[in-house]
């Protein structure tokens, strides 16, 4: 058996990505108890403040995603108890999960990051819309993406190609968050490099090449078998790919993030990687992302997150 004590392993809450929060928890609960790792999975729910004051595991591994998991909230709940937790404390949470300004902090460390434009739905709704939309095609130009400000899984997200697709995708950005990210289309290879540190200093992982059967990576493309086609390790020249790592391990530091991170990128027909949006508690599902990584580096998902376990027992 582990020397790790008790772990608890945090999934579900109620974001709209409970259903994958909870896959992801499902899958790092068997990989921990296959490497000798006691491990309770539970939801969060109003019993679990009394949990953590009576009877505090050792550590924990949240794997909530969303608004309620990424935003930082529930790790300052761990905070407040002294219980060690695997990933970025929350205050770099809060930042991290706020994509423009993760994108601002991570342009000002020096990566390229699409031309955007924020806009919460009040002032779109009360300024007049159809004036906005086309002052916003003007200054970006078409294609374009429209995304929540705040959100996970490609949820509210669209490609825009058209004029009049502009209008519809606006709404299904704001049934999922008030605010608009609106940034120019980046055509180019979708990558997603994992940065993990468990203790020695953030590491690029293999970058994980995206390839959608629809053209658009949105929650079906991430959550659906079979819809996407990963390549592990992406196909890029040797340079270009360590570009991709080189980006991912500033976005990291620049944010303040520790243990785990997993950016996502664009690399365009110039060979340049363009920053998107970072994820302080990655998919851990079967067909997320950061497992294709770890095994492509020789690393067992076990070993991965007993280690990060370790690490954040040790701080």
């Amino acid at each position: 058996m582990s020397d790790l004590g008790r772990v608890l392993v945090l999934a579900g809450g109620l974001s709209h990505e409970r259903d994958v929060s909870l896959r992801s928890g499902r899958r790092v609960a068997d990989a921990l108890r296959g490497v000798g790792v006691e491990v309770e999975q539970r939801d969060v729910d109003a019993s679990l403040v009394d949990r953590l004051r009576n009877d505090p595991p050792d550590a924990v591994f949240p794997v909530l995603h969303g608004v309620t998991g990424e935003d930082g909230a529930l790790r300052q709940v761990l905070d407040l108890y002294n219980v060690p937790y695997v990933g970025a404390a929350a205050a770099a949470c809060r930042t991290a999960f706020d994509k423009p300004v993760a994108s601002t902090m991570v342009r000002a460390a020096g990566l390229s990051t699409p031309e955007s434009v924020v806009l919460g739905h009040d002032t779109f709704r009360e300024l007049g819309a159809a004036a906005l939309m086309e002052a916003v095609i003007q200054q970006i130009g078409l294609p374009l993406v429209v995304k929540p400000a705040r959100g996970g899984s490609a949820l509210g997200a669209s490609i825009v190609r058209s004029v009049d697709e502009l209008p519809s995708a606006m709404v299904n950005c704001y049934a999922y968050g008030p605010v608009a990210l609106i940034e120019r289309y980046v055509d180019g290879t979708e990558v997603a490099v994992t940065v993990l540190d468990t203790g020695d200093g953030p590491r690029a992982l293999p970058p994980v090449e995206i390839q959608p059967d629809s053209g658009f990576y949105d929650y079906e493309a991430r959550y659906t078998a079979g819809a996407t086609q990963f390549i592990v390790p992406a196909r890029l020249d040797s340079e270009v790919a360590a570009a991709c790592a080189k980006a991912a391990v500033t976005a990291h530091e620049a944010l303040g993030l520790r243990d785990l991170s997993r950016s996502d990128l664009v690399v365009d027909a110039a060979g340049v990687p363009w920053f998107l949006e970072v994820n302080v508690a990655p998919g851990m599902t079967e067909t997320s992302l950061v497992p294709l990584a770890a095994e492509a580096a020789g690393v067992e998902l076990g070993v991965l997150c007993r280690d990060l376990l370790a690490a954040a027992a040790a701080r």
